[in-house]
Parts: C-alpha cells; sequence; structure tokens
C-alpha cells in the first residue's frame, strides 16, 4: 500500500525537534503483538528464555556488529517485552555511516512509501532489532505472517549519570518485579499495557 500522510498519520511518540543521532543513553521498551508472553517465563524471579526468547537475547546482542559506535550491553528480554538502553557515542553513525545517501535517502530501487528513517538513528537501531527477531523466529516457526511485536516501541532519554544508573538498576531487577511491571498480563490499564 502507497503511503498517504491523510490516512496513515499517526501521532508521534518522540520528542519533537530532537536529533536520536546524536551521542546520549536511550532507555527503549519493545512490546510483543498484543504483549502476548512470547518469549518465555519469569520463575522465582529469573527469567527463562523460550527459543524466540532467546533470539530476541542473541539479536539484542548482536547490535553492536551492526551497529559499532553505540553500547547495548544494558537489557533484559522479559516473557511479553524487552528493555535496552542504547549509547550511542559521538565517534560515528552506526551501520549508517557506511551507506550513501541516494537522493533524500531513499534506495534507488524502492520507491518511497512513507516517512524516512535516518541511518544510525535510534529507530534505525530499533528498526533493525525487531526487523532480525522477526526474519528469525519466522525461519525458526516456517511462518511469515504473524506478527512478532507491536508496532513503535517506547523511549527515555537519560539525562544524566543518577538516572542512568537507576536504569540499570531498574533493568536487572525486572524479573525480579514482573508481578508488579505495568506490562504483566494481569496489570490493570496504564499507558504502557494500552494502545
Amino acid at each position: 500500500m502507497k503511503y498517504d500522510p491523510q490516512k496513515h498519520h499517526r501521532r508521534s511518540i518522540r520528542l519533537k525537534g530532537y536529533d536520536y543521532t546524536q551521542p546520549g543513553a536511550y532507555f527503549v521498551t519493545i512490546c510483543t503483538w498484543q504483549r502476548a508472553c512470547s518469549f518465555g517465563e519469569v520463575v522465582q524471579g529469573e527469567m527463562r528464555l523460550n527459543k524466540q526468547g532467546q533470539i530476541a537475547n542473541r539479536e539484542w546482542m548482536r547490535l553492536e556488529r551492526r551497529f559499532s559506535t553505540a553500547d547495548f550491553s544494558a537489557f533484559v528480554v522479559m516473557p511479553n517485552h524487552m528493555h535496552g538502553i542504547v549509547v550511542m557515542h559521538a565517534d560515528g553513525r552506526g551501520a549508517g555511516e557506511n551507506h550513501p545517501d541516494h537522493g533524500g535517502g531513499r534506495h534507488p530501487l524502492r520507491p518511497y512509501e512513507g516517512p524516512r528513517v535516518i541511518p544510525g538513528s535510534l529507530a534505525a537501531i530499533v528498526r533493525a532489532y525487531k526487523a532480525s527477531v522477526t526474519w528469525r523466529i519466522h525461519a525458526m516457526r516456517g511462518d511469515e505472517g504473524s506478527p512478532v511485536w507491536q508496532r513503535n516501541y517506547y523511549e527515555h532519554i537519560v539525562r544524566d549519570d543518577e538516572e542512568y544508573r537507576r536504569i540499570i538498576e531498574y533493568i536487572q531487577t525486572n524479573p525480579l518485579r514482573w508481578e508488579a511491571d505495568q506490562l504483566h498480563p494481569a496489570a490493570a490499564p496504564n499507558r504502557f499495557n494500552q494502545e
């Protein structure tokens, strides 16, 4: 389907005017399709990944190969979402720095179909992660049609070292707090479990 800005407009949840290619730390949350517990289960405060969860875990760790100017070491894969911190460094724009811009950022053989994702940006990193996990899960299951992720993702720009430390602790202890998590299937309606 061709992109039509009159029909296909969605309110952006990104900070208006912010350059998501600039160096900094970004706390990212990505949810599974319909928040299904597709990646495993939490047992006695410990996340036990199933095969799909192992793929999600491994693909996050592989992002450093694709985006060598960023750090992805702080993350956790939960039953129906993942949290990670992307630290983008000042020495380049990841995988996007090596790709030429073919007129407006478009690949010369692909027609323009919608808003552009800037190479090396946070959106490009999240898109690469979601695509690689989806491709590998579909290959494992032998299907191509069922969604793995909800569209979009949540991000928070980490403001200082103290906040960074709090978020790291939150990520590390997330399985221990699973029963009270806002994304737990039994959680009361909140901004994270409603589309």
